[in-house]
C-alpha cells in the first residue's frame, strides 16, 4: 500500500506510519491504537487516518453527506455511540464508521454490527473495560550493571544495535575482561576466543547473545510487561467476565501467573530469598548497630557486677575512660567479652536471618580480641555488604531471566488481548445502542442488482433518536417513500422529527449499522442531501445560492436522497410554490428520491407537471387544547392545517351553544337594521371552515 495515496497522509505522516510493526493491517482494520503509537500521530488524527484508508481501500469517493444538515445528523448519532463507549480508544474507534456509498464497506461493517449485537454489555464486562487501555511502550530501558565486551569493531557494532540496554566494550585480552569484571557485576564476552578463560568476577562467555537478547537483558520484556501489567490484567477480566476466548496465541493463565510475579517497577515478586536478601541489604547497618549496642550493654552490665580490687562503679569509669582496657578485659571479665561477643553475632545473624555462608562472614564482624566497646569490623561489614548485594543481584537475575523466559512468548497473544478487549467496547457501544433505541438490521435493495431500482425507503415503527424523550414516550411512526414525495401535516405534528428520524435512519443504514425502527427497506443512496427550515426569508445573494445547490442536484441528483424542511420560508409563498414545483419535477425525471415538507403541498401540486404524490401527517383533533396526532404520515391525503381544526372546533363548541338562541338573535338583528340579516357566531365560524374545503 502507497501510504501516501491515502487522503490525509502526506510524506511526513507516511515516514511516521512506516515505523508500525505493520502499518497496511493497522490501517486496514481500522486500528486506532496501534496508528496512534506512530510518532507525532494522537487518537484523533489516528482516527481520521484510518477512516481515510478504508475509504482508499473501498474506493470510496466521499462525499455522501452533501448538506451541513445531513451532517449534523451523521455527528449527532455518532455522539450516541460515542456515549456508550466505556475506553477512549472505543471512542475513537467509532469515528472510524461514517456513510458511504460503497456496498463493499457497507456490508462490511454490517458483518461486524450484526456480532455486535449479539453481545451482553453486562455490568460486570462495562467495569472490567475501565481499566483497558492501548498498551504503552516503555521508556529506554538502561541497566548499568552489566556490560558486553568483545574484540571486533563489527561485532561492536552489531551488539550495540541488538542489545541498546547495555553498555558495549571493546577488550584486547583478559585481562581487559578482568578489568571490566572490578567495574561491572557481570560481563558477558561475545567473542568465543574467550571460552575456557578464567577471570575472576562474573564473566559469561556468550557468543549466541545477540540472538537471545531477552536471556541477555530479560529487563526488556520485563519493562513491557510491567508498563502495561494493569492493562493486561484488566483485558484479562474483560475476557472472563464476557466468557469469550482468548486469542490463540495467548495462555490467559500462564500470563496472569507471569504477571502476578512482576512489581510495576520491573523487579520480581514473590520469592521468598530474594525477599530475604533484599532485607539483609537494606537493614545491614541498622541491625550491625543493634549487635554493637547488645554488645556493649551486655559488657557493661558484667563490669557493674565484677568484684576485683576496686570497686565495680570505679572500675567501670576506668575502664570508660580507656585505662588499660584490653588488658583488664582479658584478664578478668574475657568469658563475660566472649559472651558479649557471641550475642551480637546471634543478633546480627537473625535480625537478617543468614545462611550458614553469610553467617560465617557475619561473625568476623565482632572480633574475638577483647575491647571496649565493641566495635564492628568495616571492612567485615563490607565484604558482607558486597556477598549479600552479590546474591541479592544473582538471585534477581535468575528470577528475571526466568520470569523473562515465562512472558516473552506472550507479549503478541498480550498485544491481541487487549486489542480483542478494545474492539469488545466497540461491539458493547453498538449492541447498547441498538438495545436502547430498539434498532434492527435494515434490508438493502442494491440498485442495479434488483429490479426495484427506483425503490426509496420504507421505514416501519421507527423512534428518532434524536428526540430527548424517553424511548417508551416517543410514538412509532411508519412512512415509506418512493420518488418525490410532498409532506404536509399540522404545526408541531412531528413533520421535522420525522425527516430526522429518516435521516437518521438512512445515515446510519450507510454507515453500516443497525437503525432506529422494526424493520427498515431501502435502496443504496449516493449522498444525502438534508436541508434544514431556513429561519426567515433569504436576500436575494443567498436565494440565488440555494437555488443554485438544486439546480446542480436537479442535473445529477440521480441515486440521491433529498430531505427539505419548508422550503417555501426562502422567499413569498406564491414564488416559493412555483420554486418548488420546478425543483420536484427536475428531481422526479432524475431518478432521486426526495420529501419535502410544506404547508403549499396543495399550490406545489397544483403548480407541479407531474402526478406529484402528497401525504399528510393528519391531526385527529384537539383535545384539551392540545393537538392529538396520527405521527404516522397518510399516503397520498393532503392534511388539514392547525387554524382548519381550531376553527372546526368553535363551530361545533358554537352550534352546540344552541341553535334557538341563535335564530332568536338573527330575527331581532333583521328588525333592528331594516331587514338586513346580520351573522351569528356559530355562522362566521361555518363560513369560515367552508374556506378549506
Amino acid at each position: 500500500m502507497d501510504l501516501e495515496s491515502i487522503p490525509g497522509v502526506g510524506e511526513k505522516t507516511a515516514r511516521a506510519l512506516s515505523e508500525l510493526d505493520d502499518p497496511e493491517r493497522a490501517l486496514r482494520a481500522g486500528d486506532v491504537a496501534a496508528l496512534a503509537t506512530a510518532p507525532g500521530i494522537s487518537q484523533g488524527r489516528a482516527a481520521r487516518i484510518a477512516r481515510g484508508a478504508i475509504r482508499h481501500d473501498h474506493d470510496d469517493p466521499g462525499g455522501f453527506l452533501a448538506t451541513d444538515r445531513a451532517r449534523e445528523i451523521y455527528r449527532e448519532v455518532l455522539s450516541l455511540l460515542t456515549e456508550r463507549t466505556v475506553t477512549d480508544y472505543a471512542a475513537q474507534r467509532v469515528e472510524t464508521f461514517y456513510p458511504s456509498s460503497q456496498r463493499s464497506r457497507i456490508e462490511q461493517v454490517q458483518t461486524f454490527a450484526r456480532e455486535a449485537i449479539t453481545r451482553e454489555p453486562s455490568r460486570a464486562v462495562l467495569d472490567a473495560l475501565t481499566g483497558v487501555e492501548p498498551l504503552a511502550t516503555p521508556g529506554d530501558v538502561r541497566v548499568r550493571e552489566r556490560c558486553l565486551a568483545t574484540t571486533d569493531a563489527e561485532r561492536y557494532a552489531a551488539a550495540r544495535e541488538a542489545i541498546p540496554e547495555l553498555s558495549v566494550e571493546i577488550v584486547e585480552d583478559a585481562q581487559g575482561l578482568a578489568e571490566l569484571a572490578r567495574g561491572y557485576s557481570t560481563v558477558i564476552a561475545l567473542d568465543e576466543s574467550f571460552t575456557g578463560v578464567t577471570v575472576e568476577g562474573d564473566v559469561q562467555v556468550r557468543p549466541d547473545a545477540l540472538d537471545h537478547p531477552a536471556e541477555i537483558v530479560p529487563e526488556r520484556p520485563l519493562s513491557f510487561f510491567a508498563r502495561n501489567r494493569d492493562r493486561i490484567t484488566a483485558a484479562i477480566a474483560v475476557h472472563r467476565a464476557a466468557d469469550i476466548d482468548p486469542p490463540s496465541d495467548c495462555d490467559i493463565d500462564a500470563l496472569e501467573d507471569g504477571l502476578s510475579r512482576l512489581e510495576a517497577d520491573g523487579t520480581v515478586a514473590g520469592d521468598d530469598e530474594l525477599d530475604r536478601l533484599t532485607v539483609a541489604v537494606d537493614d545491614l547497618d541498622a541491625a550491625v548497630g543493634t549487635a554493637e549496642t547488645v554488645a556493649n550493654d551486655h559488657l557493661r552490665e558484667a563490669i557493674r557486677k565484677e568484684d576485683v580490687t576496686i570497686e565495680g562503679s570505679d572500675l567501670l569509669s576506668l575502664v570508660e575512660r580507656g585505662a588499660g582496657v584490653d588488658s583488664l578485659l582479658s584478664r578478668e571479665l574475657a568469658d563475660e567479652f566472649a559472651a558479649a561477643v557471641a550475642a551480637a553475632r546471634e543478633h546480627l545473624i537473625d535480625a537478617l536471618d543468614l545462611d550458614s555462608g553469610e553467617a560465617e562472614v557475619a561473625r568476623r564482624i565482632f572480633g574475638d580480641e577483647p575491647t571496649f566497646p565493641v566495635e564492628r569490623d568495616e571492612d567485615a561489614t563490607a565484604r558482607l555488604r558486597e556477598d549479600l548485594t552479590a546474591a541479592k543481584e544473582r538471585r534477581a537475575g535468575k528470577l528475571k531471566r526466568d520470569l523473562a523466559a515465562d512472558l516473552a512468548d506472550q507479549r503478541a497473544g498480550a498485544r491481541d488481548l487487549v486489542r480483542n478487549a478494545l474492539e469488545l467496547d466497540v461491539e458493547l457501544a453498538v449492541a447498547r445502542f441498538a438495545d436502547e433505541f430498539g434498532c434492527t438490521m435494515p434490508e438493502f435493495v442494491w440498485g442495479a442488482d434488483s429490479a426495484d431500482t427506483r425503490a426509496g425507503f420504507g421505514i416501519e415503527a421507527g423512534r428518532s433518536p434524536l428526540l430527548d424523550e424517553p424511548l417508551a414516550d416517543i410514538d412509532p411512526v411508519d412512512y415509506d417513500v418512493s420518488g418525490v414525495t410532498l409532506l404536509s401535516g399540522v404545526n408541531s405534528g412531528g413533520k421535522t422529527s420525522l425527516l430526522d428520524l429518516v435521516a437518521s435512519v438512512v445515515v446510519l443504514a450507510h454507515m453500516g449499522l443497525p437503525v432506529p425502527a422494526e424493520h427498515a427497506r431501502l435502496r443504496r443512496f449516493d449522498d444525502l442531501h438534508y436541508h434544514a427550515k431556513t429561519q426567515g426569508t433569504l436576500d436575494a445573494g443567498a436565494f440565488e445560492s440555494t437555488v443554485r445547490e438544486f439546480a446542480d442536484l436537479a442535473q445529477g441528483g440521480e441515486g440521491s436522497l433529498v430531505l427539505v424542511d419548508e422550503l417555501e420560508s426562502i422567499t413569498e409563498p406564491g414564488a416559493s410554490a412555483k420554486i418548488i414545483a420546478g425543483i420536484l419535477e427536475a428531481l422526479a425525471a432524475n431518478g432521486a428520491t426526495a420529501v419535502f415538507v410544506s404547508h403549499l403541498a396543495d399550490e406545489i401540486r397544483e403548480m407541479a407537471g407531474f402526478d406529484v404524490t402528497v401525504d399528510g401527517i393528519e391531526a385527529v383533533g384537539l383535545v384539551d387544547g392540545e393537538l392529538e396526532v396520527n405521527r404516522s404520515p397518510v399516503k397520498d391525503h393532503l392534511a388539514r392545517s392547525t387554524p382548519e381544526l381550531i376553527v372546526e372546533k368553535l363551530a361545533t363548541e358554537a352550534g352546540a351553544a344552541g341553535a334557538d338562541a341563535a335564530s332568536a338573535t338573527a330575527a331581532e338583528s333583521a328588525r333592528t337594521n331594516g331587514g338586513t340579516e346580520t351573522v351569528s357566531e356559530p355562522q362566521f365560524y361555518t363560513r369560515l371552515l367552508e374556506k378549506f374545503e
